[in-house]
C-alpha cells in the first residue's frame, strides 16, 4: 500500500538589521528541517489510478463481456486490469457456439475482441466456472467490481403434452450440436424421418431451418462441426414446416434472414398468398413500421416464387400454434395444431388466440424456438419471474432488500432478456461501465488486488486453466485444419482434447494496467 506524504520545510530565522545570512538553530534545524510528517488521516492511491489499477472481473467470454472490456479500455484516465473469465476453453460465446455456420460475415466480429484481448491489463481465463471454481466471494477478495455477462443459457419450453418425446428437442440445443459445443456433442438427433416442425419464427427458428434444408455442398465451405456435417448429408428430411403463432405484421426476423430462403440450391421455399394479407389492425402497425414493411415485402417476393422441382421444401405457415406432440413408441410422430386468430388486448398489443379449429401434420423431428431464458448463478439475486438478473441500469440489486449490491454489474442477455443483435451488446455495456465509472470513487477496494494472487488461488485448488496465449495456439490449429477443406476452421468439440493441446500454464507477471 503507498500512502500520500507531506514535506513541512522550516523556518529560517534572518537579522532584519544586517540582512546577514540566516542565523541557524542546530536544535531547531534537528527538530523541524525537512521531515516527513504523515498527515491526520493516511490516503491511499485512488482506486483506477497507475499506481493501484481498477481490477475488474468478468464472468462470461461472450461479445457482452467483450464489449464492456472494451468500453473499459476506452477510459483514457483510467487504469483498469481486466480478468475474463469463461466456463470453457474457447472464447466469444454466442458467436462461436449460436451463429449459424453459413453466417461468416457475422463471425467476423470476433476481430473486434481480438483486439479487446491484446489491450494491456487484459486476461482470458478459460475453463474456469463461476460457482463451482471460482465463487463470489472469492472475486470480491480480489477485485473491486465484478461484472456478470452470461447471456441466456436455456430456452423456453412450449409446455403442451409430448414435449418430452425422442425427436422433440429445442433449437438452442440443435444449434449448440451442429456448431460444436462440447455439451452437446453427444445430442441424439435422428434425421431419419421425412419431415420436421420448426415452433417459431424468430432468426433463430430460421436458421435452424435453413440448416435443415440445406444442401451438402453449401455447408462443405462452412465451420459446422464435422459430425453435424456428415449427419446432415446423410438427412432424410425432405419437409420443414415453420410454424408461426402470430401473423407476418408480427414477425421476428431480420429481412436478410428470410430471404435467404429464395437462394438455398437445394430447397424451395412455400408461403401461401393468402396467409400475408393483413387485418386492419397489423396493417396499421405495418404502416408505422419499416422493418416491419421490408420483411412483408420479402414474404411476398418468395410466396410469388415457382416451386422449381428441388429436393426439399421449405412451409412457412402463420396464425398456428402446435397444441400436442404425438408420439409412437417413445418417439414423435406428428403435431396437433390449431389456428389461431388475432385480436387488440385492452392495452392496444395484437395477440394470437386459438380459434378452435385443429389440423396435424406428420413430422419425426420437432424444434421449438420460442425464446432463451437466462439460468442463475451461484449466489447471485436472480429474477425467476423475467429470467435477469435483477438491476438498474446495470447495478445487480437484490430484490429481496432492494439493495443495490455495491460493486456487482451485469451486461447483455442476463441483464435485459434474449432481446436484439450481437451488436445490441455493445450498448447494453456501455451503460452498464457508465454505471461502474459513476460508482468508481464509492467502489470498497479489493483486499487483495495483486493479480498474482487469482492465479496462485487457481492453482491451490488444482485448477486448469487456458490463458489467452493458450487460446490463441487452439485457434492457430483449428484455423490449420480447416484450410485442406477450404473451411475457415475444424473446431475442436471436446475439451479435453483442447487442454491436451495446451501447455501447462506457468505463474505470469503482474499485467500492466491500460
Amino acid at each position: 500500500m503507498t500512502y500520500y506524504l507531506t514535506l513541512r520545510k522550516p523556518r529560517l530565522k534572518v537579522d532584519s538589521s544586517t540582512r546577514s545570512p540566516p542565523l541557524v538553530n542546530h536544535q531547531a534545524l534537528r527538530n523541524v528541517t525537512y521531515y516527513i510528517m504523515f498527515k491526520e488521516s493516511i490516503v491511499p492511491d485512488p482506486v483506477g489510478s497507475s499506481v493501484r489499477p481498477l481490477r475488474v472481473a468478468i464472468i462470461g467470454a461472450g461479445p457482452a463481456g467483450f464489449y464492456a472490456a472494451g468500453a473499459l479500455f476506452t477510459q483514457r484516465q483510467l487504469s483498469v486490469s481486466i480478468d475474463l473469465f469463461e466456463r470453457l476453453p474457447a472464447p466469444h460465446g454466442l458467436v462461436r457456439y449460436g451463429v449459424a455456420p453459413d453466417h461468416p460475415k457475422i463471425k467476423t466480429v470476433t476481430r473486434v475482441f481480438d483486439r479487446t484481448a491484446t489491450a494491456t491489463g487484459f486476461r482470458f481465463f478459460g475453463n474456469i466456472e463461476f460457482g463451482s471454481d471460482v465463487t463470489r466471494a472469492d472475486l470480491h477478495r480480489y477485485y473491486d467490481a465484478i461484472i456478470y455477462s452470461i447471456g441466456a443459457q436455456a430456452d423456453r419450453k412450449l409446455s403442451i403434452p409430448g414435449e418430452e418425446l425422442a425427436g422433440s428437442m429445442s433449437a438452442t440445443a440443435f444449434v449448440a450440436w451442429y456448431n460444436g459445443h462440447p455439451d452437446f456433442v453427444d445430442l441424439a438427433v435422428d434425421l431419419s424421418g421425412e419431415s420436421a416442425i420448426v415452433v417459431g419464427v424468430g432468426n433463430v427458428a430460421l436458421d435452424v431451418a435453413r440448416i435443415l434444408a440445406s444442401s451438402k455442398d453449401e455447408l462443405a465451405a462452412t465451420d459446422i462441426a464435422l459430425y453435424a456435417e456428415e449427419t446432415l448429408a446423410a438427412s432424410h428430411i425432405r419437409e420443414i414446416h415453420v410454424l408461426a403463432r402470430r401473423g407476418p405484421a408480427q414477425a421476428k426476423f431480420t429481412t436478410a434472414e428470410i430471404k435467404e430462403f429464395g437462394e438455398l440450391a437445394a430447397a424451395d421455399i412455400v408461403i401461401d398468398p393468402a396467409e400475408l394479407r393483413l387485418d386492419p389492425a397489423s396493417a396499421a402497425e405495418v404502416a408505422q413500421n419499416v422493418e416491419a414493411q421490408r420483411n412483408l415485402a420479402a414474404l411476398q417476393e418468395l410466396a410469388a416464387l415457382p416451386l422449381r422441382g428441388r429436393p426439399r421444401r421449405v412451409y412457412v405457415h402463420f396464425l398456428v400454434s402446435p397444441v400436442e406432440i404425438l408420439g409412437a413408441d417413445g418417439h414423435v410422430q406428428a403435431v396437433r395444431i390449431e389456428q389461431n386468430e388475432l385480436r387488440v388486448d385492452a392495452n392496444g398489443a395484437i395477440n394470437a388466440y386459438g380459434a378452435g379449429r385443429f389440423f396435424t401434420l406428420p413430422a419425426q423431428l420437432v424444434l421449438r424456438a420460442v425464446g432463451y431464458r437466462g439460468t442463475p448463478l451461484a449466489d447471485v439475486p436472480y429474477d425467476m419471474r423475467s429470467g435477469v438478473v435483477p438491476n438498474t441500469k446495470g447495478r445487480v440489486y437484490d430484490p429481496a432488500s432492494g439493495q443495490t449490491l455495491a460493486g456487482e454489474y451485469v451486461t447483455g442477455w442476463a441483464k435485459r432478456g434474449p432481446t436484439g443483435v450481437i451488436g445490441t451488446n455493445r450498448a447494453d455495456a456501455n451503460e452498464t461501465i457508465d454505471s461502474l465509472l459513476a460508482d468508481l470513487t464509492t467502489l470498497t477496494p479489493a483486499p487483495e488486488p495483486d493479480p498474482a494472487a487469482i492465479e496462485q488461488l487457481l492453482r491451490q485448488r488444482e485448477l486448469r486453466f487456458v490463458s489467452l496465449e493458450g487460446w490463441q495456439l487452439i485457434d492457430q490449429l483449428e484455423v490449420a485444419r480447416g484450410q485442406p477443406r477450404g473451411k475457415p476452421r475444424i473446431k475442436f468439440t471436446n475439451v479435453d482434447e483442447m487442454l491436451a493441446i495446451v501447455p501447462e500454464e506457468k505463474p505470469s507477471a503482474t499485467p500492466g494496467s491500460n
